[in-house]
């Protein structure tokens, strides 16, 4: 028994994905999405592990920060970053908490998309639990600089706080700054910076919000991601072709983390592109 735990929920490809994972690895699983209720997380992720004897769950928006608190031990990721998406119960029937996240944005940049993060100037857009979760590993590919960039610039600046040990391991420049900065919004805008790899994390495309960014963020070939996929990414896929950048949704992400995920549960790695590629030909096939 396993299971994926958001709200929303019913959107969520990951029941799909780890059927198609078990069925090519011969494994035995039965996993379903579950919507709780906003203020319900803890009890219906208790209710899934002691009742119902679940053996692993995911766990999507709005709830990673929360997923922490509930679990009895956390991996180094999670206690660096206070956000996880995966849950795990142990054979004591303690409940370890993991992120995967970072690894599947990573997998999908770096194997999917063939783009190398070493030396590169990376735009962390958000500092919520989507972007806390991938911080680390970006850095752990040791990119020249990072800087993340919120709204509210306190939260961007608490994200770098906790994770500036990391970035001088890393020999990587790690920095916080407002969304107005980079909007030409603030009284007093910052000289215009550019960036090799853009990454949306925040829940602009999900609200189908637009960001209102200059295109002169973007350096000629940079890549441009979004976590979102699918429709919801569109609009910032389509602001990133207008300036020659190369746009990619999260489909590959949401694929390669549950790859990791799948891992943890199961000790078996799945064959993540080919789930990758049918689950694209999947969507395609819907949209027509």
């Amino acid at each position: 028994m396993y299971c994926v735990i958001g709200n929303p929920i019913a959107h969520s490809r990951s029941p799909w994905i780890h059927q198609r994972f078990a069925a090519l690895t011969g494994q035995s699983l039965h996993y379903s999405a579950r919507l709780a209720a906003l203020d319900g997380f803890a009890a219906s992720a208790r209710a899934f592990f002691e009742e119902e004897g679940g053996h692993g769950c995911n766990v999507t928006v709005p709830f990673k920060h929360e997923a922490t608190a509930l679990a009895d031990t956390c991996s180094p990721r999670v206690a660096l970053c206070g956000a996880a998406n995966t849950l795990v119960r142990q054979a004591d029937g303690r409940i370890h908490a993991d992120n995967t996240d970072g690894l599947g944005l990573v997998a999908d940049i770096e194997h999917n998309a063939g783009r190398r993060l070493a030396g590169q100037d990376i735009l962390l857009l958000g500092a919520g639990g989507a972007a806390a979760g991938v911080l680390a590993a970006l850095l752990a590919q040791r990119p020249r600089s990072i800087c993340v960039s919120n709204r509210t610039v306190a939260k961007a600046q608490h994200l770098v706080d906790s994770h500036s040990a990391l970035a001088t391991e890393c020999a990587s420049t790690l920095h916080a700054c407002a969304l107005e900065e980079l909007t030409h919004q603030a009284p007093t805008p910052t000289p215009t910076l550019a960036f090799d790899v853009l990454i949306n994390a925040t829940a602009s495309s999900l609200q189908g919000q637009a960001l209102n960014l200059p295109g002169q963020l973007l350096r000629p070939g940079a890549l441009a991601y979004d976590m979102m996929y699918g429709s919801a990414a569109q609009g910032f896929l389509d602001w990133a072709g207008q300036y020659g950048a190369q746009g990619r949704d999260g489909l590959g992400m949401l694929v390669e983390q549950a790859a990791a995920a799948f891992a943890l549960w199961r000790g078996v790695q799945p064959p993540a592109a080919q789930v990758l590629a049918a689950l694209r030909q999947l969507l395609a096939s819907e949209a027509a």
